[in-house]
């Protein structure tokens, strides 16, 4: 049998064909980020060193979820199953930085949308860790009815704060959970949150963006907690994520340190415009605190 060289292809039948491997391509992107990466939770173990941390806090361990954006088909089984892993995690204290409720309209207020923080505090409901479950209203939540959907959490046992801080005790000493309303509605009071918090005992802010760490380490906060950003949502290798939202540009996803404020962003869980996660798998983070020297930025 003879071997006979393959015709080569001209310029029109090359980019036909990569136009089909491309689009290919995308479409099992797609698939891959609506079918598996977007229900896939995951656990990110985060150990942080405070430097005014009590003794008695060292060991600590926070979980936090963000971003849940609750719908009945889309996300309703991602935080059934987050709150299943944070029951299994059995941390002493819960937190949940946002974003309960979805709007249709972005920056315009929409009370209907609020409807829905009564089923997403229903999923909720089972966390029910030793020290408490505190959460932050989102930007979604501030622009639907951030009243109503902060009393339906609070029947479920969720303490939502709203430029307030509260202690938590061990062995005589406190550490601070405090929490801003949210910042893009304009509703944060970062003085006020803090004015009965004595000036030497640590602090924990959560705060829905977590841009307004910038203004938070002109504080004495000590870590401050934070979602919004998804992660990008829709990232591409090698890129960084196209789309973000305000107060979210600068410090997207992970830990970091600004001044001497540690900041963590969680990526969130639910989804907004499109029901697609593509390398911004969802996640929970479980923190445990430790009394240290803390990392350089």
């Amino acid at each position: 049998m003879s071997l006979v060289n393959p015709k080569p292809l001209t310029r029109r039948e090359f980019l036909r064909s990569a136009v089909k491997w491309s689009g290919g391509v995308a479409l099992g992107a797609a698939a891959y980020g609506g079918f598996f990466e977007r229900v896939h939770v995951v656990v990110r173990r985060v150990e942080v060193p405070l430097q005014r941390l009590p003794e008695a806090f060292d060991g600590l361990t926070i979980a936090q979820i963000s971003d849940l954006h609750y719908h009945p088909e889309f996300s309703a089984g991602v935080i059934r199953k987050a709150v299943e892993i944070v029951r299994e995690l059995k941390p002493d204290v819960v937190a949940i930085t946002g974003d309960f409720v979805t709007l249709s309209e972005f920056h315009q207020y929409d009370p209907k949308a609020a409807r829905v923080a009564v089923p997403c505090a229903e999923l909720l409901a089972p966390l029910q860790p030793k020290m408490g479950v505190f959460a932050v209203l989102g930007n979604h939540d501030s622009y639907s009815d951030p009243g109503f959907v902060a009393e339906v959490l609070s029947a479920k046992g969720i303490r939502v704060l709203q430029n307030e801080a509260l202690p938590l005790d061990r062995q005589g000493h406190r550490l601070w959970v405090a929490g801003v309303a949210d910042v893009l509605a304009k509703f944060a009071d970062l003085d006020a949150t803090l004015e009965h918090v004595p000036p030497t005992e640590p602090v924990m802010l959560l705060a829905h963006e977590p841009d307004f760490a910038d203004r938070a380490a002109r504080h004495p906060v000590d870590l401050q907690l934070s979602g919004h950003s998804h992660g990008g949502q829709i990232r591409l290798p090698g890129f960084p994520p196209p789309l973000l939202p305000a107060l979210a540009r600068k410090y997207p996803m992970g830990l970091r340190k600004v001044k001497q404020t540690t900041l963590y962003t969680n990526i969130g869980l639910g989804t907004i415009v499109v029901p697609i996660r593509f390398m911004a798998t969802p996640e929970v983070t479980l923190f445990t605190l430790r009394v240290g020297k803390e990392s350089a930025s």
